[in-house]
């Protein structure tokens, strides 16, 4: 799957949990949600995107669940 897709998908995601008004809510269920739905493969992907390229281009709501949660998502 094209890079470009997973971080539009992703973004897409951080908007709706944006939402939240719990923060910390809000990061738990970026990851959690990328977690259940995404292939393995695409979740290492989006990590290995953000540690070769800084996340340019990921929301900073993403950027900060991404990271925050990255154990999860490994």
């Amino acid at each position: 799957m094209k890079t470009e897709h997973l971080i539009s998908m992703v973004n897409r995601i951080g908007q709706f949990f944006q939402a939240m008004p719990d923060h910390d809510e809000a990061l738990e269920g970026i990851a959690l949600h990328v977690k259940r739905f995404w292939e393995p493969r695409m979740r290492r992907e989006l990590l290995d995107y953000l540690d070769k390229q800084g996340g340019k281009d990921i929301s900073p709501v993403v950027l900060e669940a991404l990271r925050q949660h990255r154990q999860l998502l490994a």
